[in-house]
């Protein structure tokens, strides 16, 4: 009778030990999970809010051929403030990533909702015809087509 009730103590002591490494096992996963949705959450709504417009003149001379220097005007037409640093905006002209890029907030000290910053991208050497250049922002696109 005694062996029985030793036996059984020891099957619930290791159910005891094994119900709890399951239990902190989930919990760790569950806390992962949660900061990553978190930090999932935070980077769309960034994305969400941002906007941005091309709204130089496709057809004025945006590019300068004495420097080989392309400039653009783009207004933040989104709801956040966005960092005036070449390092959150990429630039494609026909394709091709440019990183010799200018930014210069021309109507105010940050780049914020309405304001306008002037991109001058240097070192591309167009040559006469149709071009294209892509401006990418927190993962909102804009496209503007120029013909040299």
């Amino acid at each position: 009778m005694a062996s029985v009730s030793a036996s059984h103590l020891i099957l619930f002591i290791a159910s005891l030990v094994i119900a709890a490494g399951v239990a902190g096992t989930f919990t760790q996963g569950i806390s992962r999970l949660s900061q990553g949705i978190d930090d999932q959450s935070l980077e769309v709504s960034e994305e969400v809010r941002t906007d941005i417009e091309v709204i130089s003149d496709a057809g004025s001379p945006v590019y300068n051929n004495s420097s080989k220097t392309v400039t653009l005007l783009v207004k933040n037409t989104g709801t956040a403030a966005i960092p005036a640093d070449d390092r959150f905006i990429d630039i494609l002209v026909d394709g091709r990533y440019r990183t010799n890029v200018t930014v210069t907030v021309v109507d105010g000290a940050e780049w914020r909702p309405n304001n306008v910053v002037r991109l001058e991208i240097g070192g591309t050497d167009l040559s006469p015809g149709d071009h294209r250049a892509k401006v990418i922002v927190n993962g909102d696109e804009e496209v503007f087509a120029f013909r040299v």
